[in-house]
């Protein structure tokens, strides 16, 4: 049942997102020229000369010192005592008021840190929101992702179908709609583990048929641990004869594994027979029941105490899967002996109990093909459309911004959880000026960033995408093809009289053997005729300009220190956009994620009110 919005934490009020809002807007107004400029016209556009006062050394080194090493740590401790003191008037002299330019680095990386969301103070804590979420109730154990994705989406699967599946449970729903779910990482998982239906929706063909192929990989994967265990099973049996007499052998009875999902591509499977895996006597209670329950721990017990029964990761995997994941072969038979009556009493419940569980199809996980608006009937997609909530795990471009725009409108959706990425292919309202009123744009989305005509601009967006916790732990930037970039702009301005082209370099950089090998491949790519620029003279560009790649360097560190506070604007427009709504109980921004891990890390969560259920 729903229980009172109160029992949630607190959430920042509208009037105190929106005043964060504006407070980081306001300050990104004089730092966002640093970001708009593109990296490829660097040298061109003379980009360091424009923005930059202090000299690139002075540059680095002030960053080394107070840029992202000193970003990670809390701000007090990042920069002393007098950092409590600090407010927005603090950082006005970060900028020249006349030439515009940085002038003062130190204090830019501090105004950095200072507009972050680890600062500013408007996120809620992940432990909080489960805590409040979950009550008395402790969260699922089951079966490791690792086994079957890198290390970077079993982080980003764990940690968020943990996550839905509280929102789920608090919410009475047992329906999840994925929005751009791609191959089905999430959404099957959701499915697997916690036993919700799931309707996983994406727009590409290619994705969906993945999505397919996964739960083929997935069920092999089941198939891999049955075989372990079986192994392991006749290996110590082999052990226990030579040690002492041979005992009474308890023959298993087969059962077959129901496929995962009742996908039409999935039935036609041939359902796969586990045999001599556990005993039959304990094993058929597996549905639901009290007796059930206790059949199942002694099981366990008998497992652990015997050495002769599943490896440890089968019992895994059998304690992740629904109840309605396995069928017992109604011609399989036991040798332990007649039952009482009790016991086939027991077993024909269960049985009816498991059949029951099929027909409820309340696990599934339904890959489908569809490209979502914020104008998108989701009846017309999914035709048992009930109470659920909104997912999206890294969703791209305007697609996070049209999942809340459908939260907010639908009344079936009682809850969202959206983790955003891809800001470069946001479309902007204010970015070409042009009137199109009814247009739905992906940013701004509340109102005060539209009466302001807010624009980030795409190379903006695109600086949003960078890492600074991954470079402030090691992760180089790539200022080398950067810098051959940027060359290649000037060789292709002065030579061949381009500036605008439709045609992209791409990954030249990392199938080139020089800066000579390089450039002509680039050209080719660009359709220019190299054939009248001679190795001497593309080195001699080289020449001039590798004493100013420090330049490059310092401006692209620039850019990844500010990054963060453009992801703040997007994601507190966003927040604010909902703290608009009349029909939101509670919304908060929740980070979940690693962020050297997954950089993109930040959740958008939303309950509607109660008396929207």
């Amino acid at each position: 049942m729903w229980r009172p919005p109160g029992a949630l934490p607190p959430q920042p009020s509208p009037p105190a997102a929106a005043g964060t809002l504006r407070r980081v807007a306001r300050f990104l107004a004089r730092a966002l020229p640093l970001c708009r400029a593109h990296t490829v016209e660097f040298y061109t556009r003379g980009l360091w000369d424009r923005l930059v006062a202090p000299r690139p050394a002075d540059v680095l080194e002030a960053l080394r010192a107070a840029g992202p090493l000193a970003l990670r740590r809390p701000l007090g401790e990042a920069s002393g005592a007098a950092a409590a003191l600090w407010d927005d008037d603090t950082f006005s002299n970060v900028f020249c008021e006349n030439s515009k330019k940085l002038i003062n680095v130190h204090l830019f990386a501090l105004a950095a840190k200072y507009y972050s969301l680890s600062n500013l103070g408007v996120c809620t804590p992940l432990e909080d929101v489960l805590e409040a979420l979950r009550g008395d109730n402790q969260g699922t154990t089951g079966i490791k992702t690792d086994e079957f994705m890198n290390n970077k989406k079993s982080h980003e699967v764990q940690v968020m179908s943990e996550l839905v599946d509280s929102i789920a449970n608090y919410c009475g729903i047992k329906q999840v709609i994925d929005i751009g779910s791609g191959k089905g990482y999430l959404s099957s998982f959701l499915s697997m583990q916690y036993n919700l239906k799931v309707y996983g929706i994406d727009s590409s063909n290619t994705n969906t048929n993945g999505a397919h192929e996964r739960n083929r990989k997935l069920k092999k994967h089941w198939r891999a641990y049955q075989s372990r265990g079986r192994a392991n099973l006749k290996s110590q049996r082999l052990e226990k004869a030579n040690d002492r007499p041979v005992e009474s052998e308890i023959k298993c009875k087969a059962i077959s594994e129901k496929p995962l999902n009742n996908d039409s591509s999935l039935q036609s499977q041939d359902q796969v027979t586990i045999q001599d895996l556990v005993p039959s006597c304990g094993f058929t209670e597996v549905a639901t029941s009290e007796t059930s329950k206790q059949t199942e721990v002694d099981l366990v017990a008998r497992t652990q105490s015997d050495e002769s029964k599943l490896s440890e990761e089968v019992l895994a995997i059998l304690n992740v899967l629904p109840a309605d994941a396995v069928e017992v072969s109604s011609s399989s038979q036991c040798s332990c002996g007649e039952l009482c009556e009790e016991e086939r009493a027991q077993r024909k419940m269960a049985s009816l109990k498991a059949k029951a569980s099929k027909s409820s199809e309340s696990n599934l996980y339904f890959p489908l093909t569809s490209c979502i608006t914020a104008e998108t009937e989701l009846s017309d997609i999914i035709t048992d459309l009930e109470d659920c909530m909104m997912v999206g795990l890294h969703t791209c471009g305007d697609l996070a911004a049209n999942t809340l725009r459908i939260f907010t409108a639908k009344p079936e959706i009682k809850a969202v959880c959206s983790v955003g990425c891809c800001y470069h292919l946001l479309s902007e309202q204010f970015e070409n000026q042009e009137d199109c009123p009814e247009e739905v744009w992906g940013f701004p989305m509340c109102q005060y960033l539209k009466d302001k005509g807010w624009c980030c601009g795409r190379n903006a967006r695109m600086s949003a995408c960078l890492a600074l916790e991954r470079v402030a732990v090691g992760q180089m930037l790539p200022t080398e093809s950067l810098f051959y970039r940027a060359v290649l702009q000037v060789i292709i301005e002065e030579i061949y009289g381009v500036t605008k082209s439709d045609r992209h370099v791409g990954k030249t950089f990392s199938k080139s053997s020089s800066f000579i090998d390089y450039v002509r491949k680039s050209l080719k790519k660009l359709e220019l005729d190299d054939s009248k620029l001679p190795d001497s003279c593309i080195m001699d560009y080289h020449e001039k300009y590798k004493h100013r790649m420090n330049e490059l360097e310092a401006f692209n560190m620039l850019k990844v220190v500010l990054a963060p506070c453009i992801e703040v604007l997007i994601l507190l427009d966003r927040l604010c956009y909902l703290k608009e709504q009349d029909n939101i109980a509670w919304s908060g921004l929740v980070k979940l994620f690693d962020p050297v891990k997954s950089p993109r890390c930040y959740a958008v969560i939303a309950l509607k009110k109660q008396s929207c259920f």
